[in-house]
């Protein structure tokens, strides 16, 4: 286990070039199953999240190579069509996996991820929707079953739960609709840039997919698929998390290249309004920081909102920007636990019922704190780059799940970071 000791007060200038998305890649990684053909895929992050996926196609049967940032995967023979809790419990997204292994087997046995409790961000969508394809499913020990002896059909399927659309979920879907007989109709689909990017990959090799990035996907089912040279979506939270870096910290700009400014609007449209000036080009933003900087409301919602994602680094920033701000998660109302850490910084921050209270303080201070989840970690790590003093951050495992390099690309603008052993 490691930890980050970050020392506060760094400036940062400079330029940070934006790694593939760990969200898009992992279903699409997940995809190859769907072909006995080899996929070649380019710009997969180098986090944890990808290297489990990859463990877990390996333990299904796929031959898998690696090598700077290009994944090669050809899964001729599939010799299980079971993913085992010892892999899936390091990773919630490993149930995308159910989806192509259905379409491809006719069933699939796949471990609940740990602390998944159906009904706390549930795959009871996913399970629905696999259903109306003609799946029967059943869980038991911990295990989902899922069976189609006689092969999937395509129907009209509502994707939409109490929450919103489920991202994960309409991968799963679309994945094993691909493969079925007919056509198959998914509403309340998930309109994110990583649903659109799956659907790319998945026609690419010869799916016929059409609506991406719409409610509504509409999907013939095609008898085989072949194999593909993809290239990934930049990760447009990790990019938004250096706009942030840069809007807090930056000594006058930094310059963020590899992205898609369309991905990045809701957050850009937030930082223009707090006061930093933007300047996007080709693929490149180049944000200044604020010189009288003030504070937004936000409300998260499903893209093309403000997304829950990014919450936690906008608390980050709102601590040190004078005045009040709110920031209400709608997605995930539990997702605050960045809060009482950085409250141990000396920030103001109340948070209730999903809504975080935020007054801004002139300095936060150094202290120990502790990451409790992939975006909390970030937000961290930003805080810590604004107060005085050095910040011990432990469990960086987390933050590891999705920033590729993140301390390495951070000292390279200027932050002092350094990881050690926990």
């Amino acid at each position: 286990m490691e930890k980050f000791i970050v020392h506060g007060g760094s400036q940062l200038e400079g330029t940070v070039n934006i790694s593939g998305s760990k969200n898009a890649s992992l279903p699409i990684l997940a995809a190859t199953l769907l072909t006995r053909e080899q996929c070649i895929i380019r710009r997969v992050p180098d986090v944890s999240d990808t290297n489990y996926m990859l463990q877990i196609l390996q333990n299904l049967g796929a031959e898998v190579e690696r090598s700077s940032g290009n994944v090669t995967i050809k899964c001729e023979k599939l010799r299980s069509h079971e993913a085992p809790y010892e892999l899936v419990r390091k990773m919630r997204a490993s149930v995308c996996v159910m989806g192509p292994l259905l379409a491809r087997q006719n069933r699939a046995n796949v471990s609940l991820p740990g602390g998944c409790v159906i009904g706390d961000r549930p795959i009871d969508l996913h399970l629905r929707g696999l259903k109306g394809l003609g799946a029967e499913v059943t869980v038991d020990g911990g295990n989902v079953h899922l069976e189609a002896r006689y092969g999937l059909n395509g129907q009209e399927i509502d994707m939409l739960g109490k929450h919103g659309a489920t991202v994960l979920g309409t991968d799963n879907v679309m994945m094993a609709a691909v493969l079925a007989k007919g056509t198959t109709v998914i509403t309340g689909a998930a309109c994110e840039p990583e649903v659109v990017d799956l659907a790319n990959f998945l026609n690419s090799m010869g799916a016929k997919i059409s609506g991406a990035g719409t409610p509504r996907l509409e999907i013939e089912g095609v008898k085989e698929l072949g194999g593909v040279d993809h290239t990934v979506i930049p990760d447009r939270i990790e990019a938004g998390t250096f706009l942030v870096a840069g809007a807090m910290a930056a000594k006058e700009s930094i310059t963020v290249r590899r992205v898609n400014h369309e991905h990045l609007e809701a957050v850009t449209d937030v930082l223009s309004a707090c006061g930093c000036k933007i300047e996007p080009s080709g693929d490149t933003i180049k944000i200044y920081r604020a010189k009288n900087p003030v504070g937004a409301n936000i409300i998260t919602d499903p893209y093309p909102g403000f997304p829950t994602d990014m919450q936690a680094q906008m608390c980050a920033l709102f601590a040190t920007t004078p005045g009040h701000s709110v920031v209400k998660d709608t997605i995930f109302p539990q997702r605050f636990m960045h809060a009482s850490e950085m409250k141990r910084m000396g920030a103001n921050i109340d948070v209730d019922d999903g809504t975080a209270q935020i007054q801004g303080v002139e300095q936060l201070s150094g202290a120990p704190v502790m990451a409790s989840d992939l975006r909390a970690s970030a937000a961290l790590v930003l805080a810590a780059m604004k107060a005085k003093g050095s910040t011990e951050i432990s469990r960086v495992y987390h933050i590891d799940r999705g920033y590729e390099h993140i301390d390495d690309k951070l000292i390279d603008l200027g932050a002092n970071i350094e990881r050690l052993p926990a």
